[in-house]
């Protein structure tokens, strides 16, 4: 028998993500290219980073550094990042123990899972919620516990929360400044959380990678800053988020030593270590605070130039307190549902939106669809031109 007498077979096997597509992202990213739209809908920046940091990144390929850095990251972005949130939220993490760089904060959400997760453990996730949430506990063995934010405010139901947690939970995912709803949590919000889970085990994942982009004065209310949530908490931030850079995928998470040593164990042998030269750059760079210090009202100016622009429209505005997104009610431009609007708006208007429905399990359709504004003012002014016309 020759390898021409065998039929090629492609063997099946039973997914683990059944219910798994492509994400809302892809597709309408996909969508406002076919139809030349503007894309408010994906959550990346369409303008350039700092030229300082790519030449910092530069110096840093020039100088040698292009082979493997330590699997926890190069020390001194860790210890950079270490003072940062010192100087930030007044808590000090040992940058050898309890600060690892990761791929991203999607990499980072899921090594922490998988490595604190165990088969049939229960993680409580917030809708509406960042759509790798779920898969990632499905991935670990766990069971996702979904308890809704309160419809309209989004903001955290405590008695929910609490009715939610068992003798089974793991782990508690929250994420503020939140996507997709660009609502805050307060201090107040995080007190109460610290005082629910104070009697649990229960760990927390605490998504922060919007931290730099909390508006009209309000204070970034970190984990970090609350002794009994640090305490069991994996912080997850994006310097892809806070210097413009989504595509570089570079992250960090900060926990306690005896939570990182467990993550440790995973990350390294999930993506071992991240790329060499940029976190060289990202070391030198971060000696300045003023990009991130800034970045409060840069992304203000954003969001107000939008919201000023559909004042008087017909799409109604909820708050945005933090992140890059803006929500509106579409009440009253139309009966679709949240998806079909949202591809009648890119096919016809030529503005990409994102349906706050992809963001719950069970599709919930609230007639919120969100925007993001984290682009040129030149592409703003331009999709509010066609959104006006609604």
């Amino acid at each position: 028998m020759t390898s021409t007498d065998i039929a090629p077979r492609t063997p099946a096997f039973p997914s683990k993500l059944p219910q798994v597509g492509t994400t809302i992202f892809t597709v309408m990213s996909a969508l406002a290219a076919e139809h030349g739209a503007v894309n408010l809908g994906q959550g990346f920046p369409d303008f350039h980073c700092d030229s300082a940091l790519i030449d910092a990144v530069d110096r840093a390929m020039r100088t040698g550094h292009n082979q493997y850095p330590p699997m926890a990251g190069v020390p001194a972005l860790r210890e950079a990042v270490a003072a940062k949130i010192e100087a930030l939220h007044a808590r000090r993490y040992d940058a050898n123990t309890e600060i690892t760089i990761t791929a991203g904060a999607t990499q980072a959400i899921l090594t922490a899972i998988l490595a604190t997760v165990h088969a049939g453990d229960e993680v409580i996730v917030l809708d509406p919620c960042y759509d790798s949430y779920a898969p990632n506990v499905e991935l670990a063995g766990g069971m996702v516990v979904r308890v809704p934010l309160t419809p309209g405010s989004f903001r955290p139901d405590f008695g929910k929360i609490a009715a939610a947690i068992t003798p089974r939970t793991r782990a508690l995912i929250i994420n503020s400044p939140h996507n997709p709803s660009a609502t805050i949590w307060t201090a107040e919000d995080m007190r109460t959380l610290e005082e629910l889970l104070a009697p649990t085990d229960v760990l927390l994942i605490s998504d922060e990678v919007y931290e730099h982009m909390v508006f009209d004065g309000a204070q970034h209310e970190s984990a970090a800053r609350f002794p009994g949530l640090a305490a069991r908490a994996f912080i997850v931030s994006s310097f892809g988020k806070t210097f413009h850079v989504t595509g570089w995928k570079v992250g960090t998470v900060a926990a306690p030593a005896a939570l990182t040593a467990e993550f440790r164990k995973v990350h390294q042998f999930n993506v071992f270590t991240v790329n060499t030269p940029m976190q060289h750059g990202l070391a030198a760079y971060l000696q300045d605070p003023a990009p991130y210090l800034q970045l409060p009202a840069f992304y203000q100016a954003k969001r107000d130039l939008f919201r000023q622009g559909l004042e008087g429209s017909r799409l109604r505005l909820l708050p945005s307190t933090g992140s890059y997104f803006q929500c509106v009610d579409i009440s009253a431009v139309s009966d679709l549902n949240e998806s079909d609007f949202c591809q009648w708006l890119t096919r016809e208007v030529g503005v990409a939106a994102i349906p706050l429905s992809a963001f719950y399990g069970d599709g919930f359709d609230q007639r919120v669809v969100r925007f993001c504004f984290a682009k040129q003012d030149d592409t703003l002014r331009q999709a509010l031109q066609r959104l006006r016309k609604l």
